[in-house]
């Protein structure tokens, strides 16, 4: 029996603890609540093909078209013909999705040709899947170990040997056999985020600094409707799948003069039209309208929305409510095989810190539940194979698709001032978000480089999600200085054109550790 430490706890790590502890001892580390993750706040369901009206061909031609030129194909045709099965899966764990007339109620969202998408408790998808699954972990002999901080990925000959964790008690070293990541995104990384508070990279982070390639990392998503108020709650794609459309100061639509799919074009579109009106408009939010739908509609298929909406004094049944672009969904991360294997032996990467391939440039709405389940599970099935001897994926091997960065990381001993976060974060908003340009990023970049992490003696857990912060900041703005382009959710307002030539994944690989 093998002994696996799984990091992270929302549906990737939660499905990879539940089903590796049938044949292995497993240890699932989580820095905070069993419960806190992305998944739990998800609120738009499960892209899958459930209907005989739906083909998998359509749900991978739909993932290809979303992906701007640059999703690994043999990634999206895994993620999309194991939907159903998973989907199966997750309900034997008791999500208990909604129904119509006995079958699955099935939602449209953008850039879908086909109502496709499976959801819970209307817009609760992601807490109702995620207590079903931290049941289920909690029934197993699973070993939880909640508010403990992975800190460093501990390498020897060339192959992973367990993990440096930091909790109440200090520093300690978890050994094991092999280390799923399932530890999430970095929306923490700009001013404006769907994403809770704990996601700040660290799985990226710590995989980087033990030598993993890492990928794609300029492509961030900026979900099109947060509510333009200090927690930037989320407003599902699936509200415009209904029928709400977007409006500007006027009341007058916008995105039908920019895509024909309106409000339902991909989400890199309709976040940078929403953008473009708003710098028309003196930067005010723009309107999204869905009184049409009315209110009773609305509080039974969004009662989260709704509920939300009433907390800041909004009734969306009767009124438009005002709306803003907001970090969401990293494409980039760990570069991984179709079984979440990255480049170092024994490291396994699931969910929103990996990056398989199968979302490209851009992420189709509702394939990010679906590939943390399907690759989590693909994870599990690998741990008893034999690690390749090759490179884990050819998209990345390939020499003739990958441009190589390497990358020295910030010095903790320098001289320079420690790395305040919400400067951090104000300046990638800035200067790295929606629309980017050269003389931003070389800017961007040179202040970067004016600040380091806390002395690793002395961090407390905010020091080294700060540190992590830091080191990612920089692997976004290098990546998006390299790509002299604009594709899916990377936009160079000094290179507005999508190149061919361009079609290729970025990586990026540690030049030297200083920290």
């Amino acid at each position: 029996m093998s002994r696996i430490v799984v990091i992270g706890s929302g549906v990737a790590g939660l499905i990879a603890a539940v089903e590796a502890s049938e044949e292995h001892e497993v240890i699932l580390v989580t820095k905070a609540d069993l419960a806190e993750s992305n998944t739990h706040y998800a609120q738009g369901g499960i892209a899958a093909v459930s209907s005989d009206d739906d083909t998998v061909a359509e749900h991978v031609a739909d993932t290809l078209v979303a992906g701007a030129g640059l999703c690994w194909e043999p990634a999206v045709e895994v993620l999309c013909k194991k939907g159903r099965k998973r989907i199966n899966d997750l309900v034997k764990f008791g999500v208990n999705f909604d129904r119509h007339d006995g079958d699955f109620a099935r939602g449209l969202e953008a850039a879908h040709s086909h109502a496709r998408i499976l959801h819970a408790g209307g817009d609760a998808t992601g807490a109702i899947t995620s207590d079903a699954l931290v049941a289920a972990v909690r029934r197993t002999a699973t070993e939880i170990r909640e508010y403990t901080f992975v800190a460093e990925i501990v390498v020897e000959d060339n192959r992973v040997t367990g993990v440096q964790v930091l909790d109440a008690d200090g520093m300690h070293f978890l050994s094991a056999d092999a280390v799923i990541l399932a530890s999430g995104g970095a929306g923490q990384l700009y001013r404006h985020t769907t994403n809770p508070a704990v996601t700040t990279g660290d799985g990226v982070a710590a995989a980087f600094r033990a030598g993993a390639v890492l990928a794609d990392v300029e492509f961030y998503q900026f979900h099109p409707t947060a509510l333009a108020v200090p927690s930037s709650f989320l407003i599902s794609e699936a509200v415009r799948g209904e029928g709400a459309v977007l409006v500007d100061a006027h009341g007058e639509r916008f995105m039908h003069k920019i895509h024909p799919l309106a409000e339902l074009a991909p989400r890199d579109v309709v976040a940078r039209g929403i953008q473009q009106t708003m710098m028309n408009q003196g930067g005010q939010p723009v309107l999204l309208d869905a009184t049409a739908l009315g209110s009773s509609y609305l509080a039974e298929r969004f009662p989260s929305i709704t509920k939300a909406c009433r907390s800041y004094g909004l009734n969306w049944g009767s009124e438009p409510i005002p709306v803003t672009p907001a970090a969401h969904y990293w494409m980039g991360g760990i570069a991984t095989d179709t079984f979440g294997r990255t480049s170092i032996p024994g490291l396994f990467a699931v969910g929103e810190v990996a990056c398989t391939g199968a979302h490209g440039a851009n992420r189709l709405a509702s394939n990010s539940l679906l590939e943390s389940v399907v690759f989590a599970h693909r994870a599990v099935k690998a741990l008893s194979k034999p690690w390749p001897e090759d490179a884990p994926s050819v998209r990345w091997a390939d020499a003739g698709r990958v441009a190589e960065l390497e990358l020295v990381e910030p010095d903790h001993t320098s001289s320079a001032q420690v790395v305040d976060r919400v400067e951090l974060q104000t300046l990638m908003w800035d200067s790295v978000g929606l629309a980017r340009t050269k003389t931003d990023l070389d800017d961007a970049l040179s202040q970067l480089h004016s600040w380091r992490p806390a002395d690793p003696a002395h961090r407390l857990f905010p020091d080294w999600e700060d540190a992590n912060l830091l080191l990612l900041a920089r692997t976004v703005t290098e990546a998006a200085l390299a790509r002299a382009e604009s594709r899916g959710g990377h936009f160079r307002l000094d290179y507005p054109e999508t190149n061919p030539a361009c079609a290729r994944p970025i990586t990026l690989v540690r030049k030297a550790s200083s920290c």
